[in-house]
């Protein structure tokens, strides 16, 4: 298609420098150019979408992958304006495609947005700048106009191809495999999660999942919007109060909405969110609400002599165990801090949100006295399990990192300071132990055997937790104290490496140690520390060559290079023990030939459902994952 030479005056070459910029460092504009930029470009276009909705002008939003890897987005709004841009001369449509920024208000005030999502806020330029392909189709006024883009060029004037009733915007688009060189693939769990949560944090939307690789249709509308999203979260516990606490209001422009409800559970979940973006590091937001709880709840304990006057305040830890929440702000001009720029600043949120929810809490509990009985009995067990805890904790501090005595008696630890350097080898069992201590490299690896299989900490209490020997001895090892007490800058190993045998029950013990980092050393998780070995399961002999298979794949692809008649030896692996030291340096200790999976979270939501779903009390959600994924196991030691 060629280009039309009349797209092509003074602003229009400025405005394609512009979009050269992104190609060139399309890091700066969505994240990176690895999977996760990749899922962006459908943010970008999808926050346009439900801005529209946040100004009451969409009630839908269609997203479709097609089978190429390609990306439709339709909503029902009003349609991005189509007449000419006073400044530039050319049609709002095009400059909303072509300008950074652009996008926003069009047209005056009163047809603008009061409240804008989208993190990087640069608009659906960005996506055209990194589509190899972009077609835009616009109802509105009567007409269907239409213009097309190839890695963010217009190939013609924006033209009429037909006539309707209806408004909306539709836009497909094909990721640049020039500019993601990783992946062009997307993935149908990532989009649907962020989908839901769209759905939760927006009631009465509806939004549609659209997969044509696997015929896959999935729809995302919730009337009780963070109602909903609270009873989600908490679906496989159980409940202190039956229907979660709610409460909404507005002041100065800024619209709160909270919900929670209290579970069984020792952990908290609390999710904000500001303009539907996830505030991961908090913010003014979330102190605002932290603060009211812990002092609505105080105030409670006091009058109905819940607690006597010789007792301490609950602490926030206390008020907050067991509890789901979700926060949610709408603001005009949101202001972002933080390492990731996922951090709410703006400091007159946390005034409104503490008072608003103050209020309505406080009225709350003096209505439920039932319910906020169960809920005051659930802090002052955690106050008292938390001094507990103290005591316990205590017990593993390392007093000074000059005093070795202090480190467990059976990690064997590395000759290196540097911790940057240094891994540490969390083990199953003392013959594993044994062969890992002999086998490895003593200037850098670290061994630390484990007995048995360690507390499953999803069912107890901090102060049980650190009673456990086994916990101790790594919390002890890494240095790097636990829970509240945490920090990431004192880890003596920036590889934790767990290797457990390959069959059900090593898959156990890594899923336990799994859980344990996840709920008390998330930072670890965060920044890329924890890893899993991959110890061969077989070993293949053919007079004196000796090769090793991972799986069953490639048993059979060496037993082929091998030979059809040729006699091989074929050991199968029952445990790491069988392996003797050289054995196991070779094939899963050395990092010169060693395959080792690093362990990420891409979705806190989702990797917290999933560990509550495995690890928690209830059978039915463990054994629907189990049916679920099933098929994906090929070989199974019972």
């Amino acid at each position: 298609m060629s280009v039309n030479q009349n797209a092509y005056d003074d602003s229009q070459i400025q405005v394609l420098e512009g979009l050269e910029a992104v190609r060139k460092r399309p890091g700066m504009y969505i994240g990176s150019t690895s999977a996760r930029g990749l899922h962006h470009l459908v943010w970008e276009v999808v926050d346009n979408s439900i801005d529209e909705a946040l100004a009451g002008f969409c009630t839908k939003i269609d997203v479709i992958v097609h089978k190429n890897n390609s990306v439709t987005v339709i909503d029902n709004g009003r349609g991005i304006p189509v007449g000419e841009n006073a400044k530039l001369k050319r049609p709002t449509l095009e400059v909303v495609l072509t300008v950074l920024h652009a996008g926003g208000k069009f047209g005056g005030d009163d047809s603008g947005y009061k409240v804008s999502g989208g993190l990087h806020g640069v608009g659906i330029s960005v996506v055209n700048a990194l589509s190899e392909h972009l077609t835009v189709q616009v109802k509105r006024d009567g007409k269907i106009h239409e213009q097309e883009y190839r890695r963010g060029a217009p190939q013609y004037d924006v033209k009429v191809i037909g006539e309707t009733e209806e408004t909306g915007t539709q836009v497909t688009f094909q990721p640049d495999p020039e500019i993601f060189k990783e992946t062009t693939e997307y993935d149908f769990d990532i989009l649907q999660s962020r989908i839901r949560e769209l759905a939760f944090l927006n009631k009465g939307i509806e939004i549609n999942l659209i997969d044509e690789r696997t015929d896959t249709v999935t729809t995302h509308m919730y009337e009780g919007g963070i109602i909903s999203f609270v009873q989600h979260l908490n679906r496989n516990r159980e409940v202190v109060n039956e229907m979660p606490i709610y409460v909404e209001g507005a002041k100065d422009n800024i619209s709160i909405e909270i919900a929670l409800q209290y579970n069984d559970s020792y952990t908290e979940n609390i999710y904000s969110f500001a303009n539907n973006i996830n505030t991961h590091e908090g913010g003014t937001h979330e102190s605002g609400f932290k603060s009211a709880l812990t002092r609505i709840l105080n105030d409670y304990a006091r009058k109905s002599n819940s607690l006597k006057e010789s007792d301490s305040n609950l602490s926030g830890d206390d008020v907050r165990e067991g509890l789901a929440a979700i926060i949610s702000v709408k603001i005009p001009e949101p202001q972002f801090e933080g390492q990731t720029k996922t951090k709410l600043g703006n400091s007159e949120v946390r005034g409104i949100v503490e008072s608003l929810f103050a209020e309505k809490l406080q009225t709350f509990m003096e209505e439920n006295p039932a319910i906020a009985k169960r809920i005051l009995e659930k802090g002052i067990q955690a106050a008292r399990a938390r001094e507990a805890a103290r005591k316990a904790r205590e017990l593993t501090r390392r007093k000074s990192a000059l005093e070795v005595s202090a480190l467990p008696g059976k990690l064997a630890d590395c000759s290196s300071k540097d911790a940057s350097i240094s891994e540490i080898y969390i083990v199953e069992g003392d013959s594993a132990g044994g062969s890992a201590k002999q086998g490895r490299d003593r200037h850098f690896q670290a061994i630390l055997p484990l007995r048995g299989k360690i507390l499953n900490v999803e069912k107890a209490r901090l102060d049980r937790i650190l009673s456990n020997t086994e916990i101790r001895a790594m919390i002890t090892a890494f240095g790097t104290g636990i829970s509240d007490d945490f920090d990431i800058n004192k880890a003596r190993y920036h590889k934790i490496i767990i290797m457990t045998d390959a069959d059900v029950d090593g898959a156990h013990i890594r899923t336990l140690l799994l859980t344990f980092f996840y709920r008390y050393m998330k930072k670890l998780i965060e920044s890329g520390y924890v890893y899993i070995a991959q110890p061969p399961l077989f070993k293949l002999e053919r007079n004196k060559t000796v090769r090793y298979a991972y799986n069953e794949k490639q048993r059979e692809a060496i037993m082929q290079e091998f030979g059809e008649g040729a006699k091989v030896n074929v050991q199968r692996y029952k445990g790491l023990g069988e392996m003797n030291p050289e054995q196991l340096w070779e094939t899963t200790m050395d990092p010169e030939s060693r395959t080792l999976l690093q362990v990420t979270i891409e979705d806190a939501i989702e990797a917290d459902t999933l560990f509550d779903s495995l690890m928690g009390d209830n059978v039915e959600p463990r054994r629907d994952f189990i049916e679920e994924h099933a098929i994906y196991v090929k070989n199974l030691d019972v």
